[in-house]
């Protein structure tokens, strides 16, 4: 398994700088977001779509410090009926044009989620079958808007080269677990798989070792992730959080820097068992612990996932740049 790096817990540091970082603690590849849920800190699409100068120099930044790029992240919500939908469109069709010109293979997204019906104007999350409409909209959102969709984008998709792409199961999405993620995979095909993030899972009261056993080779990606129950407060409000990520100290749970939630004997299972199914592609660490700096978060979880992850450093050739 290869050491990445989702470079937003970075964003705040110039490319130069981030690489400089990431190498220096021994990533080995990146994941670069495009735009969408992300400001993109890292990546000018446009310029690099424009520029084959800039795309140049964009990779020999990597190669200087001996990174590459993992995949291309375009998480938004596609399929929300208003503007934002036509908008995070926009910025899938580019990062698949992107990808082509950097020959990159792989592509992280998300499932999208529609409206309620035809005449909705924001998404619609179904999370309990009653009242009875609730399986009235949960069909109209699949069979009338993401499986056609997907059946058109997977065709564009490969059109620029892309072998696959690599869903996160995220709450507020269509696919956001192993059943939903087979659900749309058996109907558009193989070219579907999964980015499977277990601090998901786990806040919604799943079990990712368990998990990754059920998606077998259906995982075509992995965000090293974590995420923590907060004690006196999750036992009596329960699991469904509304409060915004920054009130931290009033949420039931929270994103954490690996480690921080569940403890290196867990992660060593969780990798364990994931090379088990056959996975020999990246983890990209994910940082979005708001208790601590960035760089303190990363350099910490850095040290959980190396501890962790089946692989030896010892012999790897670290670049050193800060």
């Amino acid at each position: 398994m290869r050491m990445s790096l989702v470079t937003d817990c970075l964003g705040y540091m110039s490319l130069e700088k981030m690489t400089d970082t990431a190498a220096s603690l021994g990533y080995e590849s990146l994941e670069f977001a495009c735009g969408n849920w992300s400001n993109a800190p890292h990546v000018d699409l446009d310029g690099l779509l424009e520029s084959n100068i800039r795309r140049e120099d964009f990779l020999n930044t990597l190669k200087s410090r001996g990174l590459e790029i993992e995949v291309l992240n375009c998480s938004g919500n596609q399929l929300s009926p208003n503007d934002d939908g036509r908008a995070h469109q926009e910025v899938v069709m580019k990062t698949f044009r992107l990808a082509e010109l950097l020959g990159v293979k792989t592509i992280v997204m998300m499932s999208g989620l529609p409206g309620g019906g035809p005449q909705e104007t924001t998404p619609n999350w179904i999370t309990t079958c009653w009242p009875p409409i609730n399986n009235e909209i949960l069909n109209w959102q699949w069979n009338e808007v993401a499986f056609p969709y997907w059946e058109k984008t997977v065709k564009q998709a490969e059109d620029y080269g892309i072998e696959k792409i690599a869903l996160e199961n995220h709450g507020s999405q269509l696919v956001y677990n192993a059943e939903t993620l087979f659900k749309l995979r058996n109907h558009v095909g193989k070219m579907i798989g999964m980015n499977f993030d277990p601090s998901h899972l786990l806040w919604m009261g799943g079990d990712p070792i368990l998990a990754v056993r059920a998606l077998g080779d259906a995982i075509y990606h992995v965000h090293a992730k974590d995420s923590r129950f907060e004690k006196g407060i999750v036992e009596t409000a329960g699991v469904l959080e509304t409060k915004t990520f920054e009130s931290i100290s009033n949420r039931s749970w929270n994103y954490v820097a690996l480690g921080h939630g569940h403890d290196t004997t867990w992660w060593k299972e969780f990798f364990s068992v994931l090379s088990m199914t056959g996975y020999k592609g990246a983890v990209s660490l994910e940082n979005e612990d708001l208790t601590m700096d960035p760089l303190t978060a990363l350099i910490k979880a850095t040290t959980v996932l190396k501890e962790s992850l089946p692989k030896d450093f010892a012999n790897r050739k670290i670049v050193k740049t800060i």
